[in-house]
């Protein structure tokens, strides 16, 4: 495993991660060059040994030829395993000195374990720590030569544990990878309903305002000129604003990474929100009674609750008059919007998405919201965030 990156297309470029590495050219030969090299020495020394048993020679040299079986050890390390013990037993079991011949072994067992054949290494093993002492006293009929193959066995045993280590260790990078990975995507993802929320909130506020002024216009148009323009430069402010949120909203997609963003609307736009109801023929009324305080996040918060709340209201509560009051009460912001819009008694409440994003934004900062009914009609909603989100949670 390795610190690498990806595209992460929210955040506008590579995001750092972990991930696997890729392996270096020719690396399956690492263990077949290393092996061999080694038992360069002992090929020699069992050539030039007159003393040697007749089969020294041939056993050393399969021995040696084996290590090329390692090469295929990645995609069957089970069977390249038992190969490998096969043809290098001979030679451990009659040469004497420096166990050269093991070498080729000893990489075949690591990579088996570190690859998953685990049973396969126990019981090559097993048969190894029989069969080679048991050949060596055959060979040779001294029954000193069996202690030998006994050791290093033994060794065998303690590299299997070697490759565990490194086994676990590979675990661990991947579980790191995963978590990394699974945050990355919640992370992303809470971007995402974050950028639909605000994008849902801007469009659906400015288009309602565009269309309701659009009818005003179109409706005194011939009569009453002076009130179309009105309705038209309403329709440019609206818009105008529209577009600058939404290049705040998605500027940071741009491919550079880096976007002029305008400040995001907070409590102190309110009534220039409540204003631009106004001069759309809506009965609103705005009290504040919370002064200074309240975080760029709760500010961001009850203004798009409220704006949203607003555009509910008259477009499809087909509302008159709509009461705002914003509060602190016991430790919370409490935002209040009650409108006179169709009566909504014995029908059940259906939240749609402008809905949804109102509890979304009040839960997402430790808060409440709540519907009902507003006496003689209409729908009341009621908002409250933490005013010290520490003490509230």
């Amino acid at each position: 495993m390795a610190w690498s990156s990806r595209i992460d297309p929210l955040a506008g470029g590579r995001v750092p991660g972990w991930a696997a590495p890729e392996r270096p050219r020719g690396s399956r030969w690492f263990p077949v060059v290393v092996a061999a090299l080694i038992q360069v020495p002992g090929v020699l020394i069992a050539l030039g040994d007159s003393a040697a048993h007749p089969l020294t020679a041939a056993a050393v040299a399969v021995a040696f030829l084996s290590s090329a079986l390692l090469a295929f050890g990645r995609a069957h390390p089970g069977s390249v395993l038992v190969a490998v013990a096969v043809l290098c037993a001979p030679a451990i079991a009659l040469t004497a000195g420096p166990p050269f011949a093991a070498v080729p072994l000893a990489f075949a067992v690591i990579g088996a374990v570190v690859r998953g054949a685990r049973v396969w290494a126990w019981w090559t093993l097993a048969g190894f720590a029989v069969a080679a002492p048991l050949a060596a006293f055959l060979l040779t009929e001294r029954p000193t030569a069996m202690i030998r193959p006994l050791i290093l066995a033994l060794i065998l045993c303690l590299l299997v544990g070697v490759g565990e280590a490194v086994r676990n260790r590979r675990e661990r990078y991947r579980e790191i990878s995963r978590a990394i990975a699974a945050r990355r995507e919640a992370a992303a993802e809470a971007e995402r309903l974050r950028i639909a929320r605000e994008l849902h909130d801007v469009l659906a506020h400015s288009l309602s305002q565009i269309s309701v002024q659009a009818g005003v216009g179109l409706h005194l148009f011939d009569s009453r000129p002076d009130k179309a323009r009105e309705s038209l430069e309403a329709i440019k402010t609206t818009s105008g604003q529209a577009l600058e949120e939404v290049r705040g909203v998605l500027g940071f997609l741009r491919s550079d990474g880096y976007a002029e963003r305008s400040p995001e609307p907070d409590l102190s736009r309110i009534p220039v929100l409540v204003e631009t109801y106004r001069r759309a023929g809506l009965d609103v009324t705005f009290e504040n009674a919370l002064g200074e305080g309240a975080s760029a996040a709760t500010g961001h918060a009850l203004y798009r609750i409220a704006q949203e709340s607003l555009t509910n209201a008259g477009r499809h509560a087909q509302a008159h008059t709509v009461r705002i009051r914003l509060a602190e009460e016991g430790g919370w912001y409490v935002l209040t919007i009650a409108d006179d819009g169709r009566n909504r008694a014995g029908e059940p409440l259906i939240e749609g998405k402008g809905m949804l994003g109102m509890r979304e934004r009040a839960e997402l900062l430790g808060g409440r919201f709540a519907t009902r009914e507003t006496p003689g009609g209409g729908l009341t909603v009621e908002a409250r965030l933490p005013a010290r989100p520490a003490e509230a949670a």
